[in-house]
């Protein structure tokens, strides 16, 4: 069993999607449970990509690609999953605020966050205050994840929180932010919870502060 779930991981890290699919297909016949090959296969395999990644030795294609194979695989598991009752660990609710349109660094963290077994709302770019609490109170997420590539817009990201604040919501909720001009300190100054400086840091930190509310 382990040798399939292998190879689902080493082929996953190469990119190789149709390989991916393939070994799914042959795992699930096998009899093996669509949770084991999500955990040791799929998930195990973005998980060392996420390692080589924050480490370097992966850039931002090599993520796109086996993060495709990765969602290339979930798809045929997930009328399995259903079935057994598998459920995702949590929620996480993600947009690039309102006058930003950058996205390259949203889709990362967002694949690293399904990378972790976290199911993703994603809100898209440009996203006023006011869409991110109307999708919060639709979906009832652990975590509001904030991306700004723009100084100028990274004032957003205070706006809003402070539509947390005023909605008397801010408690339920953790608020994540990141982007290439965001710093520890301007977390600490706006009074976000979690700013991790990767993709791969903020997933980790999103699986931690998901179960610690468990």
């Amino acid at each position: 069993m382990n040798e399939i779930l292998n190879q689902i991981s080493c082929e996953l890290q190469k990119g190789q999607a149709k390989a991916v699919k393939e070994l799914v297909a042959q795992a699930l016949a096998e009899g093996i449970s669509a949770k084991d090959i999500l955990e040791q296969g799929l998930l195990a395999g973005m998980d060392v990509i996420a390692v080589k990644f924050k480490n370097n030795e992966v850039y931002v294609p090599e993520v796109l690609i086996a993060a495709r194979a990765m969602n290339g695989g979930a798809a045929l598991l997930k009328p399995y999953l259903a079935e057994s009752g598998a459920k995702p660990i949590g929620k996480a609710i993600i947009g690039t605020v309102k006058g930003d349109l950058h996205d390259i660094g949203k889709n990362l963290v967002r694949m690293m966050f399904e990378g972790k077994g976290i199911e993703v709302i994603d809100l898209g770019v440009d996203v006023p205050p006011q869409k991110f609490i109307d999708a919060y109170k639709e979906h009832q997420p652990q975590i509001v994840a904030l991306s700004a590539l723009l100084t100028t817009t990274m004032g957003e990201m205070k706006a809003v929180i402070e539509a947390f604040v005023s909605e008397g919501l801010r408690d339920d909720v953790t608020i994540m932010i990141g982007g290439a001009p965001v710093t520890e300190s301007f977390k600490t100054s706006i009074g976000a919870d979690i700013y991790t400086e990767d993709a791969a840091s903020a997933a980790e930190a999103a699986k931690q502060a998901i179960l610690q509310k468990k």
